[in-house]
């Protein structure tokens, strides 16, 4: 008998960001998996035991908290860093299949959507080899979402692509880009021409947007970011890098 492993995108922290399918998803949960990212990332946690505070009747499902592994970030070899950790996710991840009853589910809570620069389907894919597991995905509202409405703009240029790419991959803009996970404010390097929108705790009362000239507003950008990040101890930021006109 297959056990059932709900995937379920959560937004970037507004608890109204969860749709109606993804609140009926965490209800439908024996088990709900809750991150725990260590010292200085507690509120990415209690978002999650808020939401599940408010949105979760059902009185047969209980909470199991799980340590995250960090990566390895000295070392050089960004693939294999990812792998490794990849790799240490995907055995605790088994140890909390193991924790559902057979034939019941259990639910992650995503940040964001699980199909954009999350880890959790490709982590839960190599557990498919060894858990007779059937995997259940609820989209959410991404990062990208919430920065459009923010700045009250459209996402794409009439007919034009939008390109999404990380702040370690971001090289010269041509078209429309959406930079993610940029930890070293990648935008430093950019051409100053470009006009930037960017946000961080986008959709939450913690919500900061900057928008203008690059070249203009990057220094502010920069000092804002480093401030947010000192008062609340982590900073989930996006940004689109468009040409004028």
């Amino acid at each position: 008998m297959h056990k059932t492993l709900l995937v379920v995108g959560i937004g970037t922290g507004n608890p109204e960001h969860l749709t109606v399918q993804a609140i009926n998803a965490l209800n439908r949960a024996d088990l709900l998996f809750v991150p725990d990212k260590g010292a200085g990332k507690g509120e990415l946690a209690q978002v999650r035991r808020e939401i599940i505070a408010r949105f979760v009747t059902n009185p047969q499902s209980r909470t199991l908290d799980y340590a995250v592994p960090s990566r390895e970030v000295s070392n050089p070899n960004y693939a294999r860093s990812v792998d490794d950790w990849h790799a240490a996710l995907a055995a605790q991840f088994a140890q909390l299949v193991d924790t559902i009853p057979q034939g019941r589910a259990g639910a992650f809570l995503v940040w964001g959507d699980p199909g954009l620069y999350d880890s959790t389907l490709r982590i839960l894919e190599r557990l498919k080899h060894t858990h007779a597991v059937r995997v259940e995905i609820v989209p959410g509202i991404t990062a990208i979402q919430a920065l459009t409405a923010a700045h009250g703009i459209a996402l794409n240029r009439i007919g034009e692509p939008v390109h999404i790419t990380t702040g370690r991959r971001l090289g010269p803009v041509e078209t429309d880009t959406i930079v993610m996970l940029d930890g070293q404010a990648a935008f430093a390097g950019a051409d100053p021409d470009l006009e930037i929108f960017w946000g961080a705790y986008l959709g939450t009362a913690d919500e900061i947007i900057i928008s203008g000239r690059l070249g203009d507003v990057a220094g502010q950008i920069t000092q804002t970011r480093a401030m947010a990040r000192a008062r609340h101890g982590w900073i989930m930021d996006t940004y689109l890098l468009r040409k004028k006109g």
